[in-house]
């Protein structure tokens, strides 16, 4: 992975392929439409009652989750999980699970694409990734993904689709990556609560692969006026409330660059009829866990970390072990108090996370018991990155 502040310009685009050379060199050491009765996944529930005895739409719980990287140690876990038939993500996403499912809407940031089924495999710095990491993103209680990363394009167009198809297979929605023209520019549309909420995806670039031939469109790129444009015309589409993901910002760097600070600014501020465009804005990228933050009344989480990587080298060379270290951010919608305004996020929380790579498990820190002191540093690392920019006084608390 390289920086994703992303400048253009041929110097800058040479920094950036520079960069690629490390950041994601992990696992190379030895092992508001009608009102209708809310359905979330653990089953239905009663819609509230509106004045005049109509029902009200219900709030709902949205989850969001850091990057899925799937490095060679990675593959052979998953393949020693499956004790010798194929390839089993889902023990590793077990220790969060409850987190994931228990939302109304979950969405993951898969980061690699899917080579052909049977393989051949690989992690840094081209990646392939078995495609039964999606079945496992399903087992988890994802609804759908971002894929919109730096390798997206690490297989050409062939891996995109095959990507995508696998999703598709599993039943997880995806947004940032495309197959066709028509696909690129219907934004994605999901269920949650009473609202239907719009997923975008945008990353900073593709590690220097150009588009796909006669495909401009097949990865959205991160421009402030694009996503704009997007969120307004997702809100045409039928969107209550807009979920932004952006693959950006500079790796193992856990305070946000300026370009992100910059353009969270500028895209929170945006408004039509006085409503803001964007109602959340959730970063991967970084690869270190970042700050979450409140600007212009809408939260932004500028990174959430790796949630599956293997041991991680930094640009110095070494082993990092806050390549491990991420966060999942969890939001509570309520719907508009007034005809015309937006839903707004009730209660922030971050769930503190950590890839035990010895193990090949995700370790939830928010519901650790806390007799390990290892475990209690690394959850109070994270929580004072997470918590840097002062998001405590706009109401962020740690989750379980």
């Amino acid at each position: 992975m390289t920086s994703r502040s992303g400048p253009a310009g041929v110097a800058a685009l040479a920094a950036v392929l520079l960069a690629g050379a490390t950041g994601c060199a992990g696992g190379l050491a030895p092992a508001g439409g009608a009102p209708t009765p809310r359905v979330t996944k653990t089953g239905p529930a009663v819609p509230s009652a509106a004045p005049g005895g109509a029902s009200a739409p219900t709030g709902f719980t949205l989850v969001a989750s850091g990057d899925v990287l799937p490095h060679d140690s990675i593959i052979r876990r998953a393949a020693a999980d499956s004790e010798g038939d194929g390839y089993d993500f889902a023990p590793m996403f077990a220790g969060v699970k409850s987190v994931v499912s228990g939302a109304d809407l979950a969405i993951c940031h898969m980061e690699t694409v899917y080579g052909k089924g049977g393989g051949p495999y690989t992690g840094y710095p081209a990646f392939k990734s078995p495609p039964e990491v999606a079945a496992a993103l399903k087992a988890t209680g994802y609804d759908s993904c971002s894929t919109a990363s730096n390798h997206t394009l690490d297989d050409g167009a062939d891996g995109l689709g095959r990507t995508l198809d696998a999703l598709d297979r599993a039943g997880v929605r995806h947004a940032g990556s495309a197959r066709t023209e028509a696909e690129a520019a219907k934004p994605t549309l999901l269920k949650a609560g009473g609202a239907t909420v719009a997923q975008l995806a945008y990353t900073y670039d593709t590690n220097g692969y150009p588009m796909p031939e006669g495909q401009p469109w097949a990865v959205r790129l991160l421009d402030e006026r694009q996503v704009i444009a997007d969120a307004r015309a997702a809100r045409a589409a039928g969107a209550d409330v807009v979920v932004v993901s952006v693959h950006w910002g500079t790796e193992w760097q856990t305070e946000p660059d300026e370009r992100q600070l910059s353009l969270g600014r500028a895209l929170t501020a945006s408004q039509s009829g006085g409503r803001p465009d964007i109602d959340l804005i959730i970063g991967t990228h970084a690869h270190v866990p970042q700050a979450y933050e409140k600007v212009n009344g809408t939260w932004i989480i500028y990174g959430m970390g790796d949630q599956i990587a293997g041991d991680m080298i930094n640009h110095e060379g070494a082993f990092d072990p806050r390549g491990n270290q991420g966060s999942i951010g969890r939001f509570t919608f309520a719907p508009p108090r007034t005809p015309g305004a937006r839903w707004e996020v009730t209660r922030a929380e971050f769930v503190p996370q950590w890839f035990d790579t010895g193990r090949g498990r995700v370790v939830n820190l928010g519901a650790d018991d806390g007799t390990s002191q290892n475990r209690s540093d690394i959850r109070d690392a994270i929580r004072q990155v997470v918590l840097g920019r002062g998001a405590a006084k706009d109401g962020l608390v740690m989750g379980k």
